[in-house]
């Protein structure tokens, strides 16, 4: 052999088998005390229901929004403080949820209080201060045609919130809160429901129980 190619195997590289056995007999030991056999390593288990992963809010392709609001049928929930860039993004996003309601779909809709502890708390953490009640109260003017809509709800929470919600059947998109950064800046993953006992069903609950306990919205 090359003695470049003995000097790779003597800093680390495994040679073919062949080679391997060779050299064995040649130092009269077992390949296995030269080269010991690597354990195998467990696989890392996969999370089914990740689709997607998108470092801030805002890599989320706008059609990814569009395309979940329009294909659902059943059920859309939204939590968040105040939203404001889902209208932003798409003007037409409340005439589109009063179109899933009118084909059959339930909406549910929950912003934070603008008059709650919540939301001065968060605009305090981000620095910000009144700025996010007044950015409640400018994403509800958007929503009132909604309230009187069969099949839509817009209810405002006091809820501390560790993650924005968005459910669309059985898509979610989970915008995590860092302290101290607004929730555009921060991560976003999205999941698909596979079953009952994974990612999807633990966000949807704490949906629910956030429900519960808000307000419903009287303009």
């Amino acid at each position: 052999m090359d003695p470049k190619t003995v000097g790779r195997w003597l800093g680390g590289r495994v040679p073919h088998p062949k080679h391997r056995h060779l050299v064995a007999d040649h130092l009269r030991v077992e390949a296995e005390f030269l080269w010991p056999p690597v354990p195998d390593t467990p696989p890392v288990p996969k999370n089914l229901e990740l689709v997607a992963t998108y470092p801030n809010r805002a890599e989320v392709p706008r059609e990814v929004w569009l395309s979940l609001l329009r294909e659902a049928t059943e059920q859309i929930d939204v939590l968040v403080f105040s939203g404001t860039f889902v209208v932003q993004s798409n003007p037409q996003v409340v005439k589109m949820l009063a179109e899933r309601a009118a084909q059959g779909a339930r909406v549910r809709l929950c912003f934070g209080n603008p008059n709650g502890e919540a939301v001065a708390t968060r605009g305090q953490e981000e620095g910000i201060g009144d700025t996010l009640a007044a950015k409640v109260r400018a994403s509800l003017t958007y929503y009132r045609p909604l309230v009187a809509k069969d099949r839509c709800e817009v209810r405002l929470h006091d809820t501390t919130l560790y993650n924005s919600l968005f459910r669309y059947d059985d898509n979610l998109i989970v915008n995590p809160h860092i302290w101290g950064q607004p929730a555009s800046a921060n991560p976003v993953f999205q999941l698909k429901r596979v079953d009952d006992a994974g990612w999807f069903d633990n966000y949807t609950e704490s949906f629910d129980a956030v429900w519960a306990d808000a307000q419903p919205w009287a303009p």
